[in-house]
């Protein structure tokens, strides 16, 4: 695959060296219509010393269809303009931005026309055309030329030889290659009504990755095993100009290798038996470039500037998170990772790439659910808390409890955990979820006992985002046993720093199972139900998942649920995913048994249901005034769905002394570990009781 092997048509000149091959010859070329601005227009013209006007061989109309002109002009015949020849026309209109292999056939008698080794068009010579262009009287063409044409076309492997020879076999002998975009890769990318991309970009502590792969192949969709590198540039929908990098920030479109972003113009991707992958983040808003849209640009520079090797994306609006609408847009997923939620097999994937693999809806503020550690030469960083978790049970540090739900960011890379950091005047505390006291673990310490699962899927699990996670997780939950999920949990805990990740994995098995069995007893094998049903149905299964120690669910509490699946009247099994991956650790939690009599408490009711944050915030003022300092409301976070870390843990919304509304989620790890430690955990209300920043119970105020 050399850049010589392709040329521009205005540099195709095939030369005539035997007079008589004129009168019986093909001519085949694959030809690359980049535009067709002006029509018609003369694709190759004929040439012949004794000829002074530009006759054309091969033409394009303006109905884009290419018609063939006989070869040989009688400058004695009576025929006195080359309009006045009838030649042959092609059936179907030329394309644009795709190889078309072209077959000229030329005889006395008859014209051949053929795409892709097809007839297309063929035309008879008249007994007439011929007597005036008989051998006696007959010019011999000696050159057909594309320099004079003035349409932006490519051309590769011409050639020109006896009518013996097929024109079939000359179009499988050497296809030209195009680079292509597999929509069937894209992955975290939301397609709009409009058919516009929407992807959450922004900030950093704000956009998504999302994946796309390009392609590059011959005409026969053969890849290609030649070493390359495509470039992936950010540009201006509307003239394809590249977006410009802000002041002071980051690139405009970044690229993930091992964890690390960089500029995406400074991290090609290298072809892989034909294929090159990316896993992209956009930093620039639509909003901040007059809302403009983008598009991706793919091309491979060191092979030259052609528009084959060269592909844009759809248009692309970058939207900030809370402008995210998955309710209503189609979320485009990667088919190789196409496996059900609910009931293990392939999911259908639509036509134009998109699959019915569920998502699940965040709120506008959400912390990332993974932290980067360097790995050093021989000692990996992880964080535990079994040390606090035992002080915790026995009424010991009572501070680190408690874990800031703002917004979280990535500090410089020789930092080996993240800090909180402070919105809207809320406090700094550590988080025991994402940031706990960091002790060093030589690698002689790992697990002896790693099971079937590798370090490379450990790894892959704490690079991950959420979504990569949940995927993974539904995957490996279809054919591993529980034990094994267990010790991969301890493994992932080890490595991220974060001893929460093994509860979410550890029920993961569980989680799926439970919602195979819920969705199968409501849906009777439809794919949608109806929401009056679903309610009745998940009202029972939720008793059964806490052993009915709880009280059941309320309207109120449903109309969350709702909100947080994006249900309708008509439930489809997508939806229903959503919200099982939020209330399943959530009843998970309920079933536990010093949770549950916080649940079930009447008097004093410490939790009024399933509330939004907003709420929460409401129900603490009073006539638009805070209530007093200490005032304390207890919710589930709307934002923490399966596999996030802290899914199914409480969070306290209180106003504090500096009398601002805080945020804090209750870290429950040791809940899950007290079981196996046999260790005796106080009361949540007494935990509550003994924090100083909280002195009296709120009640809820539901919005309307």
């Amino acid at each position: 695959m050399g850049v010589q092997d392709y040329s521009f048509l205005r540099d195709l000149q095939v030369e005539f060296k035997d007079s008589e091959v004129t009168n019986k010859f093909s001519l085949c070329f694959w030809f690359y219509l980049n535009e067709a601005s002006t029509l018609p227009s003369t694709i190759l013209y004929q040439e012949h010393p004794d000829v002074i006007s530009h006759i054309p061989f091969l033409l394009l109309d303006e109905k884009k269809k290419i018609l063939l002109f006989p070869s040989l002009i009688s400058s004695h015949s009576n025929i006195t303009s080359w309009r006045e020849v009838v030649p042959a026309i092609s059936e179907c209109e030329f394309p644009t931005k795709k190889w078309v292999h072209v077959g000229c056939e030329v005889t006395q008698d008859l014209l051949r026309l053929y795409f892709d080794g097809k007839i297309v068009g063929e035309k008879s010579l008249t007994s007439s055309l011929n007597n005036d262009m008989g051998s006696d009287n007959s010019i011999s063409l000696t050159c057909i030329s594309g320099k004079d044409s003035q349409l932006d076309g490519y051309v590769h492997s011409s050639e020109l030889f006896p009518i013996l020879s097929t024109i079939e076999n000359h179009y499988v002998k050497d296809p030209p290659v195009q680079l292509s975009i597999d929509s069937s890769s894209a992955y975290e990318i939301e397609e709009d009504s409009d058919g516009v991309w929407s992807i959450v970009g922004g900030k950093a502590s704000c956009r998504r990755n999302f994946d796309l792969d390009v392609t590059l192949m011959d005409n026969f969709s053969h890849p290609m095993t030649e070493e390359a590198e495509v470039v992936a540039t950010l540009v201006y929908s509307d003239n394809e100009t590249p977006v410009e990098k802000p002041v002071d920030a980051d690139a405009a479109l970044l690229t993930s290798y091992d964890g690390i972003e960089y500029a995406s113009s400074d991290r090609p991707s290298k072809i892989i038996s034909g294929r090159a992958s990316f896993k992209l983040k956009i930093s620039q808003l639509s909003s901040k470039c007059d809302n403009r849209l983008f598009r991706i640009r793919f091309d491979i520079p060191k092979l030259g500037k052609y528009p084959f090797l060269e592909v844009f994306s759809r248009p692309i609006r970058c939207i900030s998170r809370n402008r995210s609408t998955r309710a209503t847009s189609l979320m485009l997923r990667k088919s190789s990772l196409g496996i059900h939620l609910l009931n293990g097999s392939q999911s259908h994937v639509l036509d134009d790439g998109s699959s019915d693999l569920p998502c699940i809806v965040h709120e506008a503020k959400q912390s990332p659910s993974s932290k980067r550690v360097k790995l050093g030469q021989e000692k990996l960083t992880a964080n535990f808390k079994d040390d606090f978790v035992l002080k915790q049970a026995n009424g010991g540090s009572r501070s680190h409890s408690w874990t800031s739900e703002d917004n979280y960011a990535y500090q410089n890379q020789n930092s080996l955990v993240a800090r909180p950091v402070s919105h809207g005047g809320a406090e700094n505390f550590s988080s025991d979820s994402e940031n706990s006291e960091t002790t060093i673990s030589a690698i002689d310490d790992l697990p002896s006992n790693r099971g079937p699962i590798s370090d490379m899927v450990v790894f892959k699990y704490c690079l991950a985002d959420l979504n990569e996670r949940r995927l993974l997780l539904k995957e490996m939950a279809m054919t591993t046993k529980e034990e094994e999920l267990a010790t991969f949990g301890e493994r992932v805990s080890l490595f991220s720093g974060c001893s929460h990740h093994r509860h979410q994995i550890s029920i993961s098995k569980r989680l799926i199972e439970e919602g195979i069995k819920c969705w199968n007893l409501i849906s009777n094998d439809n794919h949608h139900v109806l929401w009056e049903n679903l309610v009745s149905g998940l009202q029972g299964h939720f008793l059964k998942m806490t052993f009915g120690r709880t009280r059941s669910l309320t309207h109120q509490d449903f109309n969350l649920l709702r909100r947080v699946s994006g249900c309708q009247d008509l439930v489809s099994q997508d939806n229903f995913e959503k919200l099982w991956c939020w209330l399943y650790p959530v009843a998970f939690t309920l079933s536990q048994q010093c949770i549950s009599s916080l649940w079930g408490s009447t008097s004093p009711m410490w939790i009024e249901g399933f509330i939004t944050k907003e709420e929460a915030e409401s129900s603490l003022k009073t006539l638009g005034a805070l209530q007093e300092p200490g005032t304390y409301i207890l919710r589930f976070p709307t934002s923490r769905s399966w596999p996030h870390p802290d899914a199914g843990n409480l969070v306290v919304t209180y106003v504090g002394s500096d009398y601002t509304i805080h945020h804090r989620l209750m870290s429950l790890e040791f809940i899950y570990s007290s079981g196996v430690k046999g260790t005796t955990i106080k009361p949540i209300q007494d935990i509550l009781l003994e924090q100083p920043e909280l002195r009296r119970l709120g009640r809820i105020v539901r919005s309307q």
